[in-house]
């Protein structure tokens, strides 16, 4: 971790310079658009794609080398991919990650803790996050979902990851918050603490994103709904007591909060933004976006031989990081806002001195 925040102060300069040529720090990669759920706040299951194979993965790892301390193996739903262990082995060959993060439906009750637990002892020395997607409570919870059992299949899955012995593994529930669940998000959360006490609960805003085509959709919660859900969320963290990584990770989250919040009054960027500097994704087919939330191809890996730096560093990459960097694009997309946070100086600073001196969130 400290060899990261060595990098903060270059990749500040790169998003004004263009230097240094700096690969990205937290890298999102999409193995697959195919989901077994019908979400209301999501259509990714009706893309299509050329999938990626383990090796063009591995070639695109390699030339990555330990530049990402961050990966998420997103889909889609990433466990539909029975190569997916060989996926995360590589990535872990080639640049030893602090951490791989795996989102899920956890409808694949019968084969999503063995695979995990067979991530988690082939990358031994990362630490593997699993966040199990819960939105609502029972059939509320389906409905959203789209399929019947989904909450049900969730539990069990649950319930497989938590009978998993490994030492490096965190098992968190995530809920997007959307206009269908927003007022519920209280009930939810005393649900989730009180019944299944996840090593984590985060949310995510539903927003219209591109990836998954849910432009034009309606499903991001207005402001004052918002607030009203995630204020709740906030003294819920405040009233926790929390020690070392936990302590800087839950000042960072109310703080997240809080930029969406900020985020949905004025709809530009409100602290600035290292999508296309020290972010980035891949998606499934090797396109190469800054984010998610337009997904806009800067090149192929296929057409760059699977070499991430000429692509990162192509014209077209270029021009999009100008972009960017003017605030002629504004979101408020949790994995890049947690980087965008961490490449803040006033918010790192604020985290830093909260750990310090043991106070709370604020």
């Amino acid at each position: 971790m400290i060899e990261v925040l060595a990098r903060i102060p270059l990749y500040q300069i790169m998003r004004w310079t263009g230097r240094p040529r700096l690969l990205p720090l937290n890298l999102t990669v999409s193995v697959t658009y195919r989901c077994n759920s019908r979400c209301r706040t999501c259509n990714v299951y009706e893309k299509k794609a050329d999938e990626f194979t383990v090796e063009e993965f591995d070639r695109t790892f390699a030339s990555l080398g330990r530049a990402p301390y961050w990966y998420t193996m997103s889909g889609g739903e990433p466990f539909l991919r029975s190569d997916l262990p060989d996926i995360c082995e590589s990535a872990y060959r080639h640049g030893s990650p602090g951490i791989i993060n795996i989102p899920t439906n956890g409808l694949l009750s019968s084969r999503i803790p063995s695979m995990v637990e067979e991530i988690a002892g082939r990358c031994s020395e990362s630490q593997i996050i699993v966040n199990l997607s819960i939105d609502d409570i029972g059939e509320r919870h389906d409905d959203i979902r789209g399929v019947k059992g989904s909450f049900e299949k969730a539990l069990e899955t649950y319930r497989g990851l938590r009978g998993i012995g490994a030492s490096n593994l965190t098992v968190g529930v995530h809920t997007v918050v959307s206009v269908y669940n927003v007022e519920r998000i209280p009930a939810i959360y005393r649900y989730v603490m009180k019944e299944l006490a996840p090593d984590s609960f985060i949310t995510e805003i539903a927003e219209e994103r591109v990836e998954l085509e849910t432009i034009g959709a309606a499903i991001t919660p207005d402001a004052e709904a918002y607030a009203g859900a995630i204020d709740f969320l906030i003294a819920r963290i405040k009233e926790g007591s929390f020690s070392g990584i936990s302590r800087v990770t839950q000042s960072f989250r109310i703080r997240y909060y809080e930029l969406v919040k900020r985020y949905l009054a004025s709809r530009r960027q409100v602290i600035p933004c290292y999508a296309g500097i020290a972010s980035a994704q891949i998606a499934p087919d090797g396109d190469v976006w800054f984010c998610c939330v337009k997904a806009l191809p800067v090149g192929n890996l296929r057409e760059a031989d699977y070499d991430f730096g000429t692509v990162w560093f192509g014209a077209a990459a270029a021009a999009e990081r100008r972009s960017v960097r003017r605030g002629l694009c504004s979101c408020p997309l949790a994995n890049a806002s947690y980087t965008n946070m961490l490449m803040h100086v006033p918010t790192a600073a604020g985290v830093a001195r909260e750990v310090a001196t043991g106070g709370r969130g604020k």
